[in-house]
């Protein structure tokens, strides 16, 4: 159980990291953007659609990491109701259903337009857009981890209370 807290903990320093560069990288490229618009005259394209790709993959690697911290949003009227083992199950529940998803639509579905779409190049950076859609499949898969060590924790009774305590 304490590896996969351990590992966890180095997949969520990992992502905060990237997340971190990638609005670094978006501050930067935003603001070289207004200068060459406004400035200069002379607008750039290639800033646009890096700032386009580098939102969207920080968008999906941020969800990734809140799912793994169980901070996403939720409609709680209902499982604030409910106590006790039901609760557990529920909550279990839910996990096994996002981690169906993620398997289904983000890594299955992110895998084969990423395939489908190698071919194509982007207009301005001139890159296939299947590394641009690599970020599905490996958002779904951080999701997928995420959703089986936090049914590991539920299923032992390993409270979000006490871990949080503990990093």
């Amino acid at each position: 159980m304490e590896a996969l807290h351990k590992i966890r903990s180095i997949v969520n320093i990992v992502l905060s990291t990237l997340c971190a560069i990638f609005f670094g990288l978006m501050v930067i490229v935003g603001t070289y953007q207004i200068v060459t618009r406004y400035f200069f005259n002379a607008p750039s394209t290639v800033s646009e659609e890096l700032l386009t790709y580098s939102f969207t993959w920080m968008a999906l690697l941020a969800s990734a990491y809140v799912f793994g911290k169980r901070d996403h949003m939720r409609m709680g009227f209902v499982a604030d109701k409910v106590t006790g083992t039901k609760r557990k199950v529920l909550e279990i529940a839910i996990e096994c259903l996002i981690l169906l998803l993620a398997l289904s639509v983000m890594v299955y579905g992110g895998f084969n337009i990423q395939q489908l779409t190698m071919t194509q190049k982007t207009a301005s950076l001139g890159i296939p857009m299947g590394y641009v859609y690599t970020v599905l499949p490996l958002s779904g898969l951080l999701i997928v981890f995420y959703s089986i060590v936090n049914i590991v924790d539920l299923a032992v009774g390993y409270e979000r209370e006490q871990r949080e305590v503990k990093e």
